[in-house]
């Protein structure tokens, strides 16, 4: 008999001795240990997250058991369970609870790590649904006893590779230790950009190019890993390294630069999270600032994706680079012969009154023209938060200003015309019909269709008279 078939029939022999230790009575106690150790998980993933119920994480998900702490802490009970019982009887149930145990920790820390890089991403919902069932087909393959001579059949496999030969298992146990590498790097990253991120109100460019500086290394030095653990000689990379520096100076030149450009944003802190900027006419608030763009949120709730090239070689307004305080105006016009010297000081009173109006920069209140209906009022004052829009502090600041108008009893003066109509026989001007348009606007159309441009009237002499 050769290796394959005594493997082959070793693995059914287990698998059906593991059939019998199940119809046992002491499986019972073995469910009754399992039911033990998921209570105790349970208890002590909610002891370690306290009582205040976290957000959705990698650790303990959104409803405690979905996170990666209750399989982890369920899978180490339950070896230590088994363990304990080895001595007493023999052991079914263990034999299938921890393997499976094992393969939910694996799904459940690729799966979180995953959504929390690729939170968007439809084909990380493919990946995970696809890897989901890799791995539970091959816990029923080691439970069932047939991994053994299946991982015999695939060893059995050459692929002619260069010169030398590769089997079928390396390349597989290569990709499986890349996958997990990356995750691992993936998820230290994520866990030292939260550690980072987390209730930070200051430094933030720092702390978001430190954590995306992390996540390259991480990465870079994953990948590597995996690489040698696949039995890849990382030597020969170089010819690879160098296609792929063509390849950025050729058709990857833009995603360089803008990869670039994100680095330079956060090292120079020209451009922070939170600042209010206006680039390519559009006005917002830097929400998140990306490796190869930033986010830029409006008052309307529209987010523009920019590309860091862009911040880098256009010109940007940066509202909030050295102080948050913003400047707002509003003009309002005041009838002729109203006592500027006693509205005015009432003007600021009553615009320092609005709540989002800065208390520590005074209002003003300055005449700022002479206009053809009245008086034009200046009103200028300081906000501290931008961010939360400038129509409706504005808006606050004119009703403020009507209320304080209304209750002086100053007049805004609307526009009025005076029109003149000119008799059509001899052309001379009718000084006693005057009509105000403003306050008849139906006498005003009508005198308008009526009558001319207005004209001197004609003299008795056109000229010298000549001589006899």
């Amino acid at each position: 008999m050769n290796p394959i078939d005594e493997t082959r029939a070793s693995a059914l022999a287990d698998f059906a001795r593991l059939l019998a230790n199940l119809t046992r009575p002491s499986a019972l106690v073995e469910l009754m240990a399992t039911a033990v150790c998921l209570l105790a998980a349970f208890g002590l993933v909610r002891l370690v997250r306290g009582p205040h119920r976290a957000a959705d994480s990698v650790w303990f998900g959104r409803r405690l058991y979905d996170g990666v702490l209750f399989p982890l802490f369920a899978l180490g009970l339950a070896l230590i369970a088994r363990w304990l019982l080895r001595e007493q009887m023999a052991i079914a149930v263990f034999a299938l609870v921890v393997p499976i145990l094992a393969s939910l920790v694996a799904i459940r820390l690729v799966v979180r790590v995953l959504r929390h890089v690729f939170p968007l991403s439809g084909a990380m919902r493919f990946f995970e649904r696809s890897l989901s069932w890799l791995v539970w087909m091959a816990v029923a393959l080691w439970v069932t006893g047939l991994m053994q001579p299946l991982l015999a059949e695939v060893a059995a496999i050459q692929l002619p590779l260069g010169s030398t030969p590769l089997s079928l298992l390396a390349l597989i146990q290569g990709a499986i230790s890349v996958v997990v590498v990356m995750v691992l790097a993936l998820s230290l990253s994520t866990l030292i950009e939260t550690q980072l991120l987390d209730g930070a109100v200051d430094n933030l460019s720092v702390r978001k190019m430190t954590a995306n500086a992390l996540r390259v290394l991480l990465l870079f030095v994953g990948l590597m890993v995996a690489l040698s653990a696949a039995g890849i000689d990382i030597t020969t990379l170089g010819v690879l390294g160098g296609a792929i520096g063509v390849g950025i100076g050729l058709g990857l030149q833009k995603l360089a630069s803008n990869y670039i450009s994100g680095f330079v944003i956060l090292a120079e802190r020209s451009m922070r999270i939170g600042d209010n900027v206006k680039v390519d006419n559009f006005e917002g608030r830097i929400t998140d600032i990306k490796t190869r763009y930033t986010v830029v949120r409006s008052i309307s709730g529209r987010e523009a994706i920019v590309p860091n090239e862009m911040l880098i070689t256009q010109r940007v307004e940066n509202l909030s680079l050295a102080d948050p305080k913003v400047l707002v105006t509003t003009t309002v016009q005041v009838a002729y012969g109203t006592d500027l010297d006693l509205l005015m000081p009432q003007l600021v009173s009553a615009v320092a009154s609005v709540p989002r109006v800065l208390p520590d920069i005074s209002p003003a209140v300055q005449l700022s023209a002479f206009a053809p209906d009245g008086l034009e009022l200046t009103v200028a004052f300081w906000i501290g938060d931008p961010h939360n829009g400038q129509g409706n502090v504005r808006s606050e600041v004119n009703l403020a200003v009507l209320r304080t108008l209304n209750a002086a009893r100053v007049t805004i003066p609307f526009p009025q015309r005076v029109v003149r109509t000119i008799d059509r026989d001899d052309g001379a001007i009718d000084p006693s019909h005057r009509v105000d348009a403003t306050s008849d606007p139906a006498a005003a159309s009508a005198v308008g269709r009526s009558s001319g441009p207005e004209r001197a009237p004609p003299s008795s002499t056109a000229g010298p008279t000549p001589a006899p």
